[in-house]
């Protein structure tokens, strides 16, 4: 849900009007929205590029992933891996878009650690892989725009914990 509809939802359930505050949070949000938007088709224009960077990390961290029996093992379950690490970045982009962290937590936290483990996907190594996937995001985005995107990324990490 994306901050105006939490402010229209918890007003009306209130019966009240927005307050001055969630009026400025609303303000803050569409004066933000071609910064975001900016951000957001960085993201998308470099996809390949982010994932790339980042699935060379994680499996630097954990060569055992694509060792013989590993859970990368072979270009299909490897391939499986990459579409994860697009998800998720893609996940990002829809919280960014909406200014709210609910999206991210319904699509891709809520339920997740359960899903891995039913896959025989150690958690562990996802949430490294996470963060292998926010820092090659990091490094193309200017530092501001970095630690709006690094929050959803942190977000993810400590759904997965």
């Amino acid at each position: 849900m994306s901050l105006i509809s939490q402010i229209i939802v918890t007003a009306d359930n209130e019966l009240r009007y927005p307050t001055i505050g969630e009026l400025q949070a609303i303000q803050e949000y569409l004066n933000t929205g071609e910064k975001r938007i900016q951000t957001i088709s960085t993201l998308r224009d470099n996809e390949k590029e982010i994932i790339q960077k980042a699935s060379k990390a994680i499996f630097q961290i954990h060569p055992e992933y694509i060792a013989p029996g590993g859970n990368a093992q072979g270009a299909r379950k490897r391939s499986l891996c990459l579409r994860d690490y697009g998800w998720y970045l893609r996940l990002v982009t829809y919280g960014v878009l909406a200014g709210d962290k609910d999206a991210v937590e319904k699509i891709g936290v809520i339920g997740v650690r359960e899903m891995y483990n039913s896959l025989g996907v150690p958690i562990l190594g996802m949430i490294d892989a996470i963060q292998c996937l926010k820092q090659a995001t990091l490094e193309l985005l200017p530092d501001e725009d970095g630690r709006v995107i690094a929050s959803y990324f942190d977000f993810i990490i400590r759904g997965m914990s």
